[in-house]
Parts: C-alpha cells; structure tokens; sequence
C-alpha cells in the first residue's frame, strides 16, 4: 500500500471537516473490512483516511422506540445480531447474520461502512430495502434522509458526496409483517450470494395486503421490485400467487450475470427464491 494520512477526530463533526468534497482520495473509514482489502489490492490510494472510531459513542447504538428501530451507523453487525431489540423488532436481520460473512467480519464491519460501500452483492441492503429503512446522512450542509433503495446509484455508486457521512438507520415499525431473506451461494452458506431475495409481507383477512420485494447480487445494484409486488398485493398468500410473483420479478429485473452464475442462471434463480422467500416470509413470526 502506498503512504496515507490517518486521521482520529473526536466528533462526528470534526470528522466531515476532515473530508473534502472535491478529493475522492480523502475518505471515511469504520469497519475498513472492504475498504482495507481495495488499498491493499492497489484499486484505492488514499491521500487521507478519516477514522470514525473515536466519534461520540451514540452513533454506535441501537435501540428501539415505540416498535421502531433506531440504529447508529457505527453499530457493528455483531452488536446487530446480539441486540434484543433487533431480536424483537426486526428479526429477519438476525436470521440474515446466520450467514453473513463470519464472526471475525461481523465483529468489525458497521452497517454505515456496508451500506456506503454499495457492493451489489452484499446481504443486508435488500433487507433493509424490504423492511423500508431509511438512512441519515450528514454533510457540511446539515441532514438528509432518504430511503434505503435510493441509497444505490450503480455498481459501488452511492448517492453519497465525498463530504457526506452516513450516520443512522432506521427501521419502522414492522407490526403486522413478516419478512424472510433468502440467498443462493454456489459456495459455502456464508459467501457472496449469486442471488439474495427479501419479502416482507403484510397478510390481513386472507389476502396480501402489502408487499416489499428486493434483491441483491444478481443486479448492479440492490432493487426493489415494484411489479414483483404488485404481483403479490390482494393476492392469497398461495404458491399460485408467489409463482405469479416470480414470474413478474424475473421479467422485470436488470439481470447481470458474473462468475456465480450467468444472467439467465440467475433470472431462473428469482423466479424460484422469490416464490420461496415468500412462503418463509409468510411462515415467519415476524
């Protein structure tokens, strides 16, 4: 690696003075666990890092408020996978950890470091998308707050400017959902996925009443599906209905395929997990 300069501010404040929004090569750092690997592989040369490490405690934190999920951007996926509010708000993130890298990954990486990163292959962004979380961001020019799917501009592309933090995640209330995610791997259980699939379905009187629908690995960026849910509102919950799903999903994604498997592997690989992440979903507690 070549020389950089290593910042350690004391405030989240401090560090977005630290950035500059016209230097891509002076960047944020937390978990570094991707951003390590690309300076070490020669594809990043930073002229500076800004190290998050020693920001105020409370962006690390995870609580819930009133059902909601309230999670600081420097959280771990460790502290994720361990939180009982996470366990009682939003499981289906819980189960996603099962299988998400290992532990020595889970206990470094941060859900802002992930989330800024963009790799389209990564497991938490569709279910962020599925549980319709919402990331703040904050810059010189103050806060904004936008939902997680209009995170993702492209492949490793954010809409995040070079100034620009995220600092929180939240999750709203998921009373009356179930959500599943399901991912396919051509390897172990805990590698990329050539596909990932998360529904959260919404069931009252017999019928789907509303559904989110997102993927990941198979498209440039994570998705949500918007004809794939409408496939599933004011269907049965039925394998008739989650096979109608899968068809209107596999129709409507931007399919790209790579050295887990080609695009018409994956398009066929949709039309089957979504119908499956659908019954897990309706099989779930929650």
């Amino acid at each position: 690696m070549t020389p950089f300069d290593l910042a350690e501010p004391r405030s989240l404040q401090e560090a977005i003075a630290l950035l500059d929004r016209d230097d891509p090569a002076v960047r944020p750092i937390a978990g570094g666990t991707a951003l390590m690997l690309m300076m070490k592989a020669g594809l990043f040369r930073p002229q500076r890092l800004v190290s998050l490490h020693r920001i105020e405690p409370r962006h690390a934190a995870v609580a819930a408020e009133g059902g909601a999920l309230r999670i600081g951007a420097m959280a771990t996926f460790a502290a994720l996978e361990r939180s009982a509010a996470v366990r009682a708000h939003a499981p289906a993130i819980v189960r996603t950890m099962r299988t998400l890298a290992n532990v020595r990954v889970r206990n470094v990486a941060t859900v802002g470091g992930n989330l800024a990163h963009a790799d389209p292959h990564l497991d938490l962004p569709p279910v962020w998308i599925a549980l319709g979380a919402a990331v703040a961001i904050t810059g010189r020019n103050g806060q904004r707050t936008l939902p997680v799917e209009d995170l993702f501009t492209g492949y490793y592309e954010t809409v995040l400017r070079h100034d620009e933090i995220i600092t929180e995640v939240t999750v709203p209330s998921q009373a009356g959902r179930r959500t599943a995610y399901l991912k396919c791997t051509a390897r172990s259980a805990d590698d990329w996925p050539a596909l990932g699939v998360a529904v959260s379905l919404a069931v009252a009187d017999g019928r789907i009443a509303d559904a989110r629908v997102a993927i990941g690995a198979a498209t440039p960026k994570p998705t949500r599906l918007a004809k794939a849910e409408a496939a599933l509102r004011g269907a049965a919950p039925d394998d008739t209905a989650f096979a109608r799903a899968g068809d209107a999903a596999a129709a409507e994604a931007d399919i790209a395929g790579d050295s887990r498997g080609t695009a018409p592997y994956k398009r066929e690989l949709l039309r089957v997990y979504l119908a499956r992440a659908a019954q897990a979903a309706l099989e779930g507690a929650n």
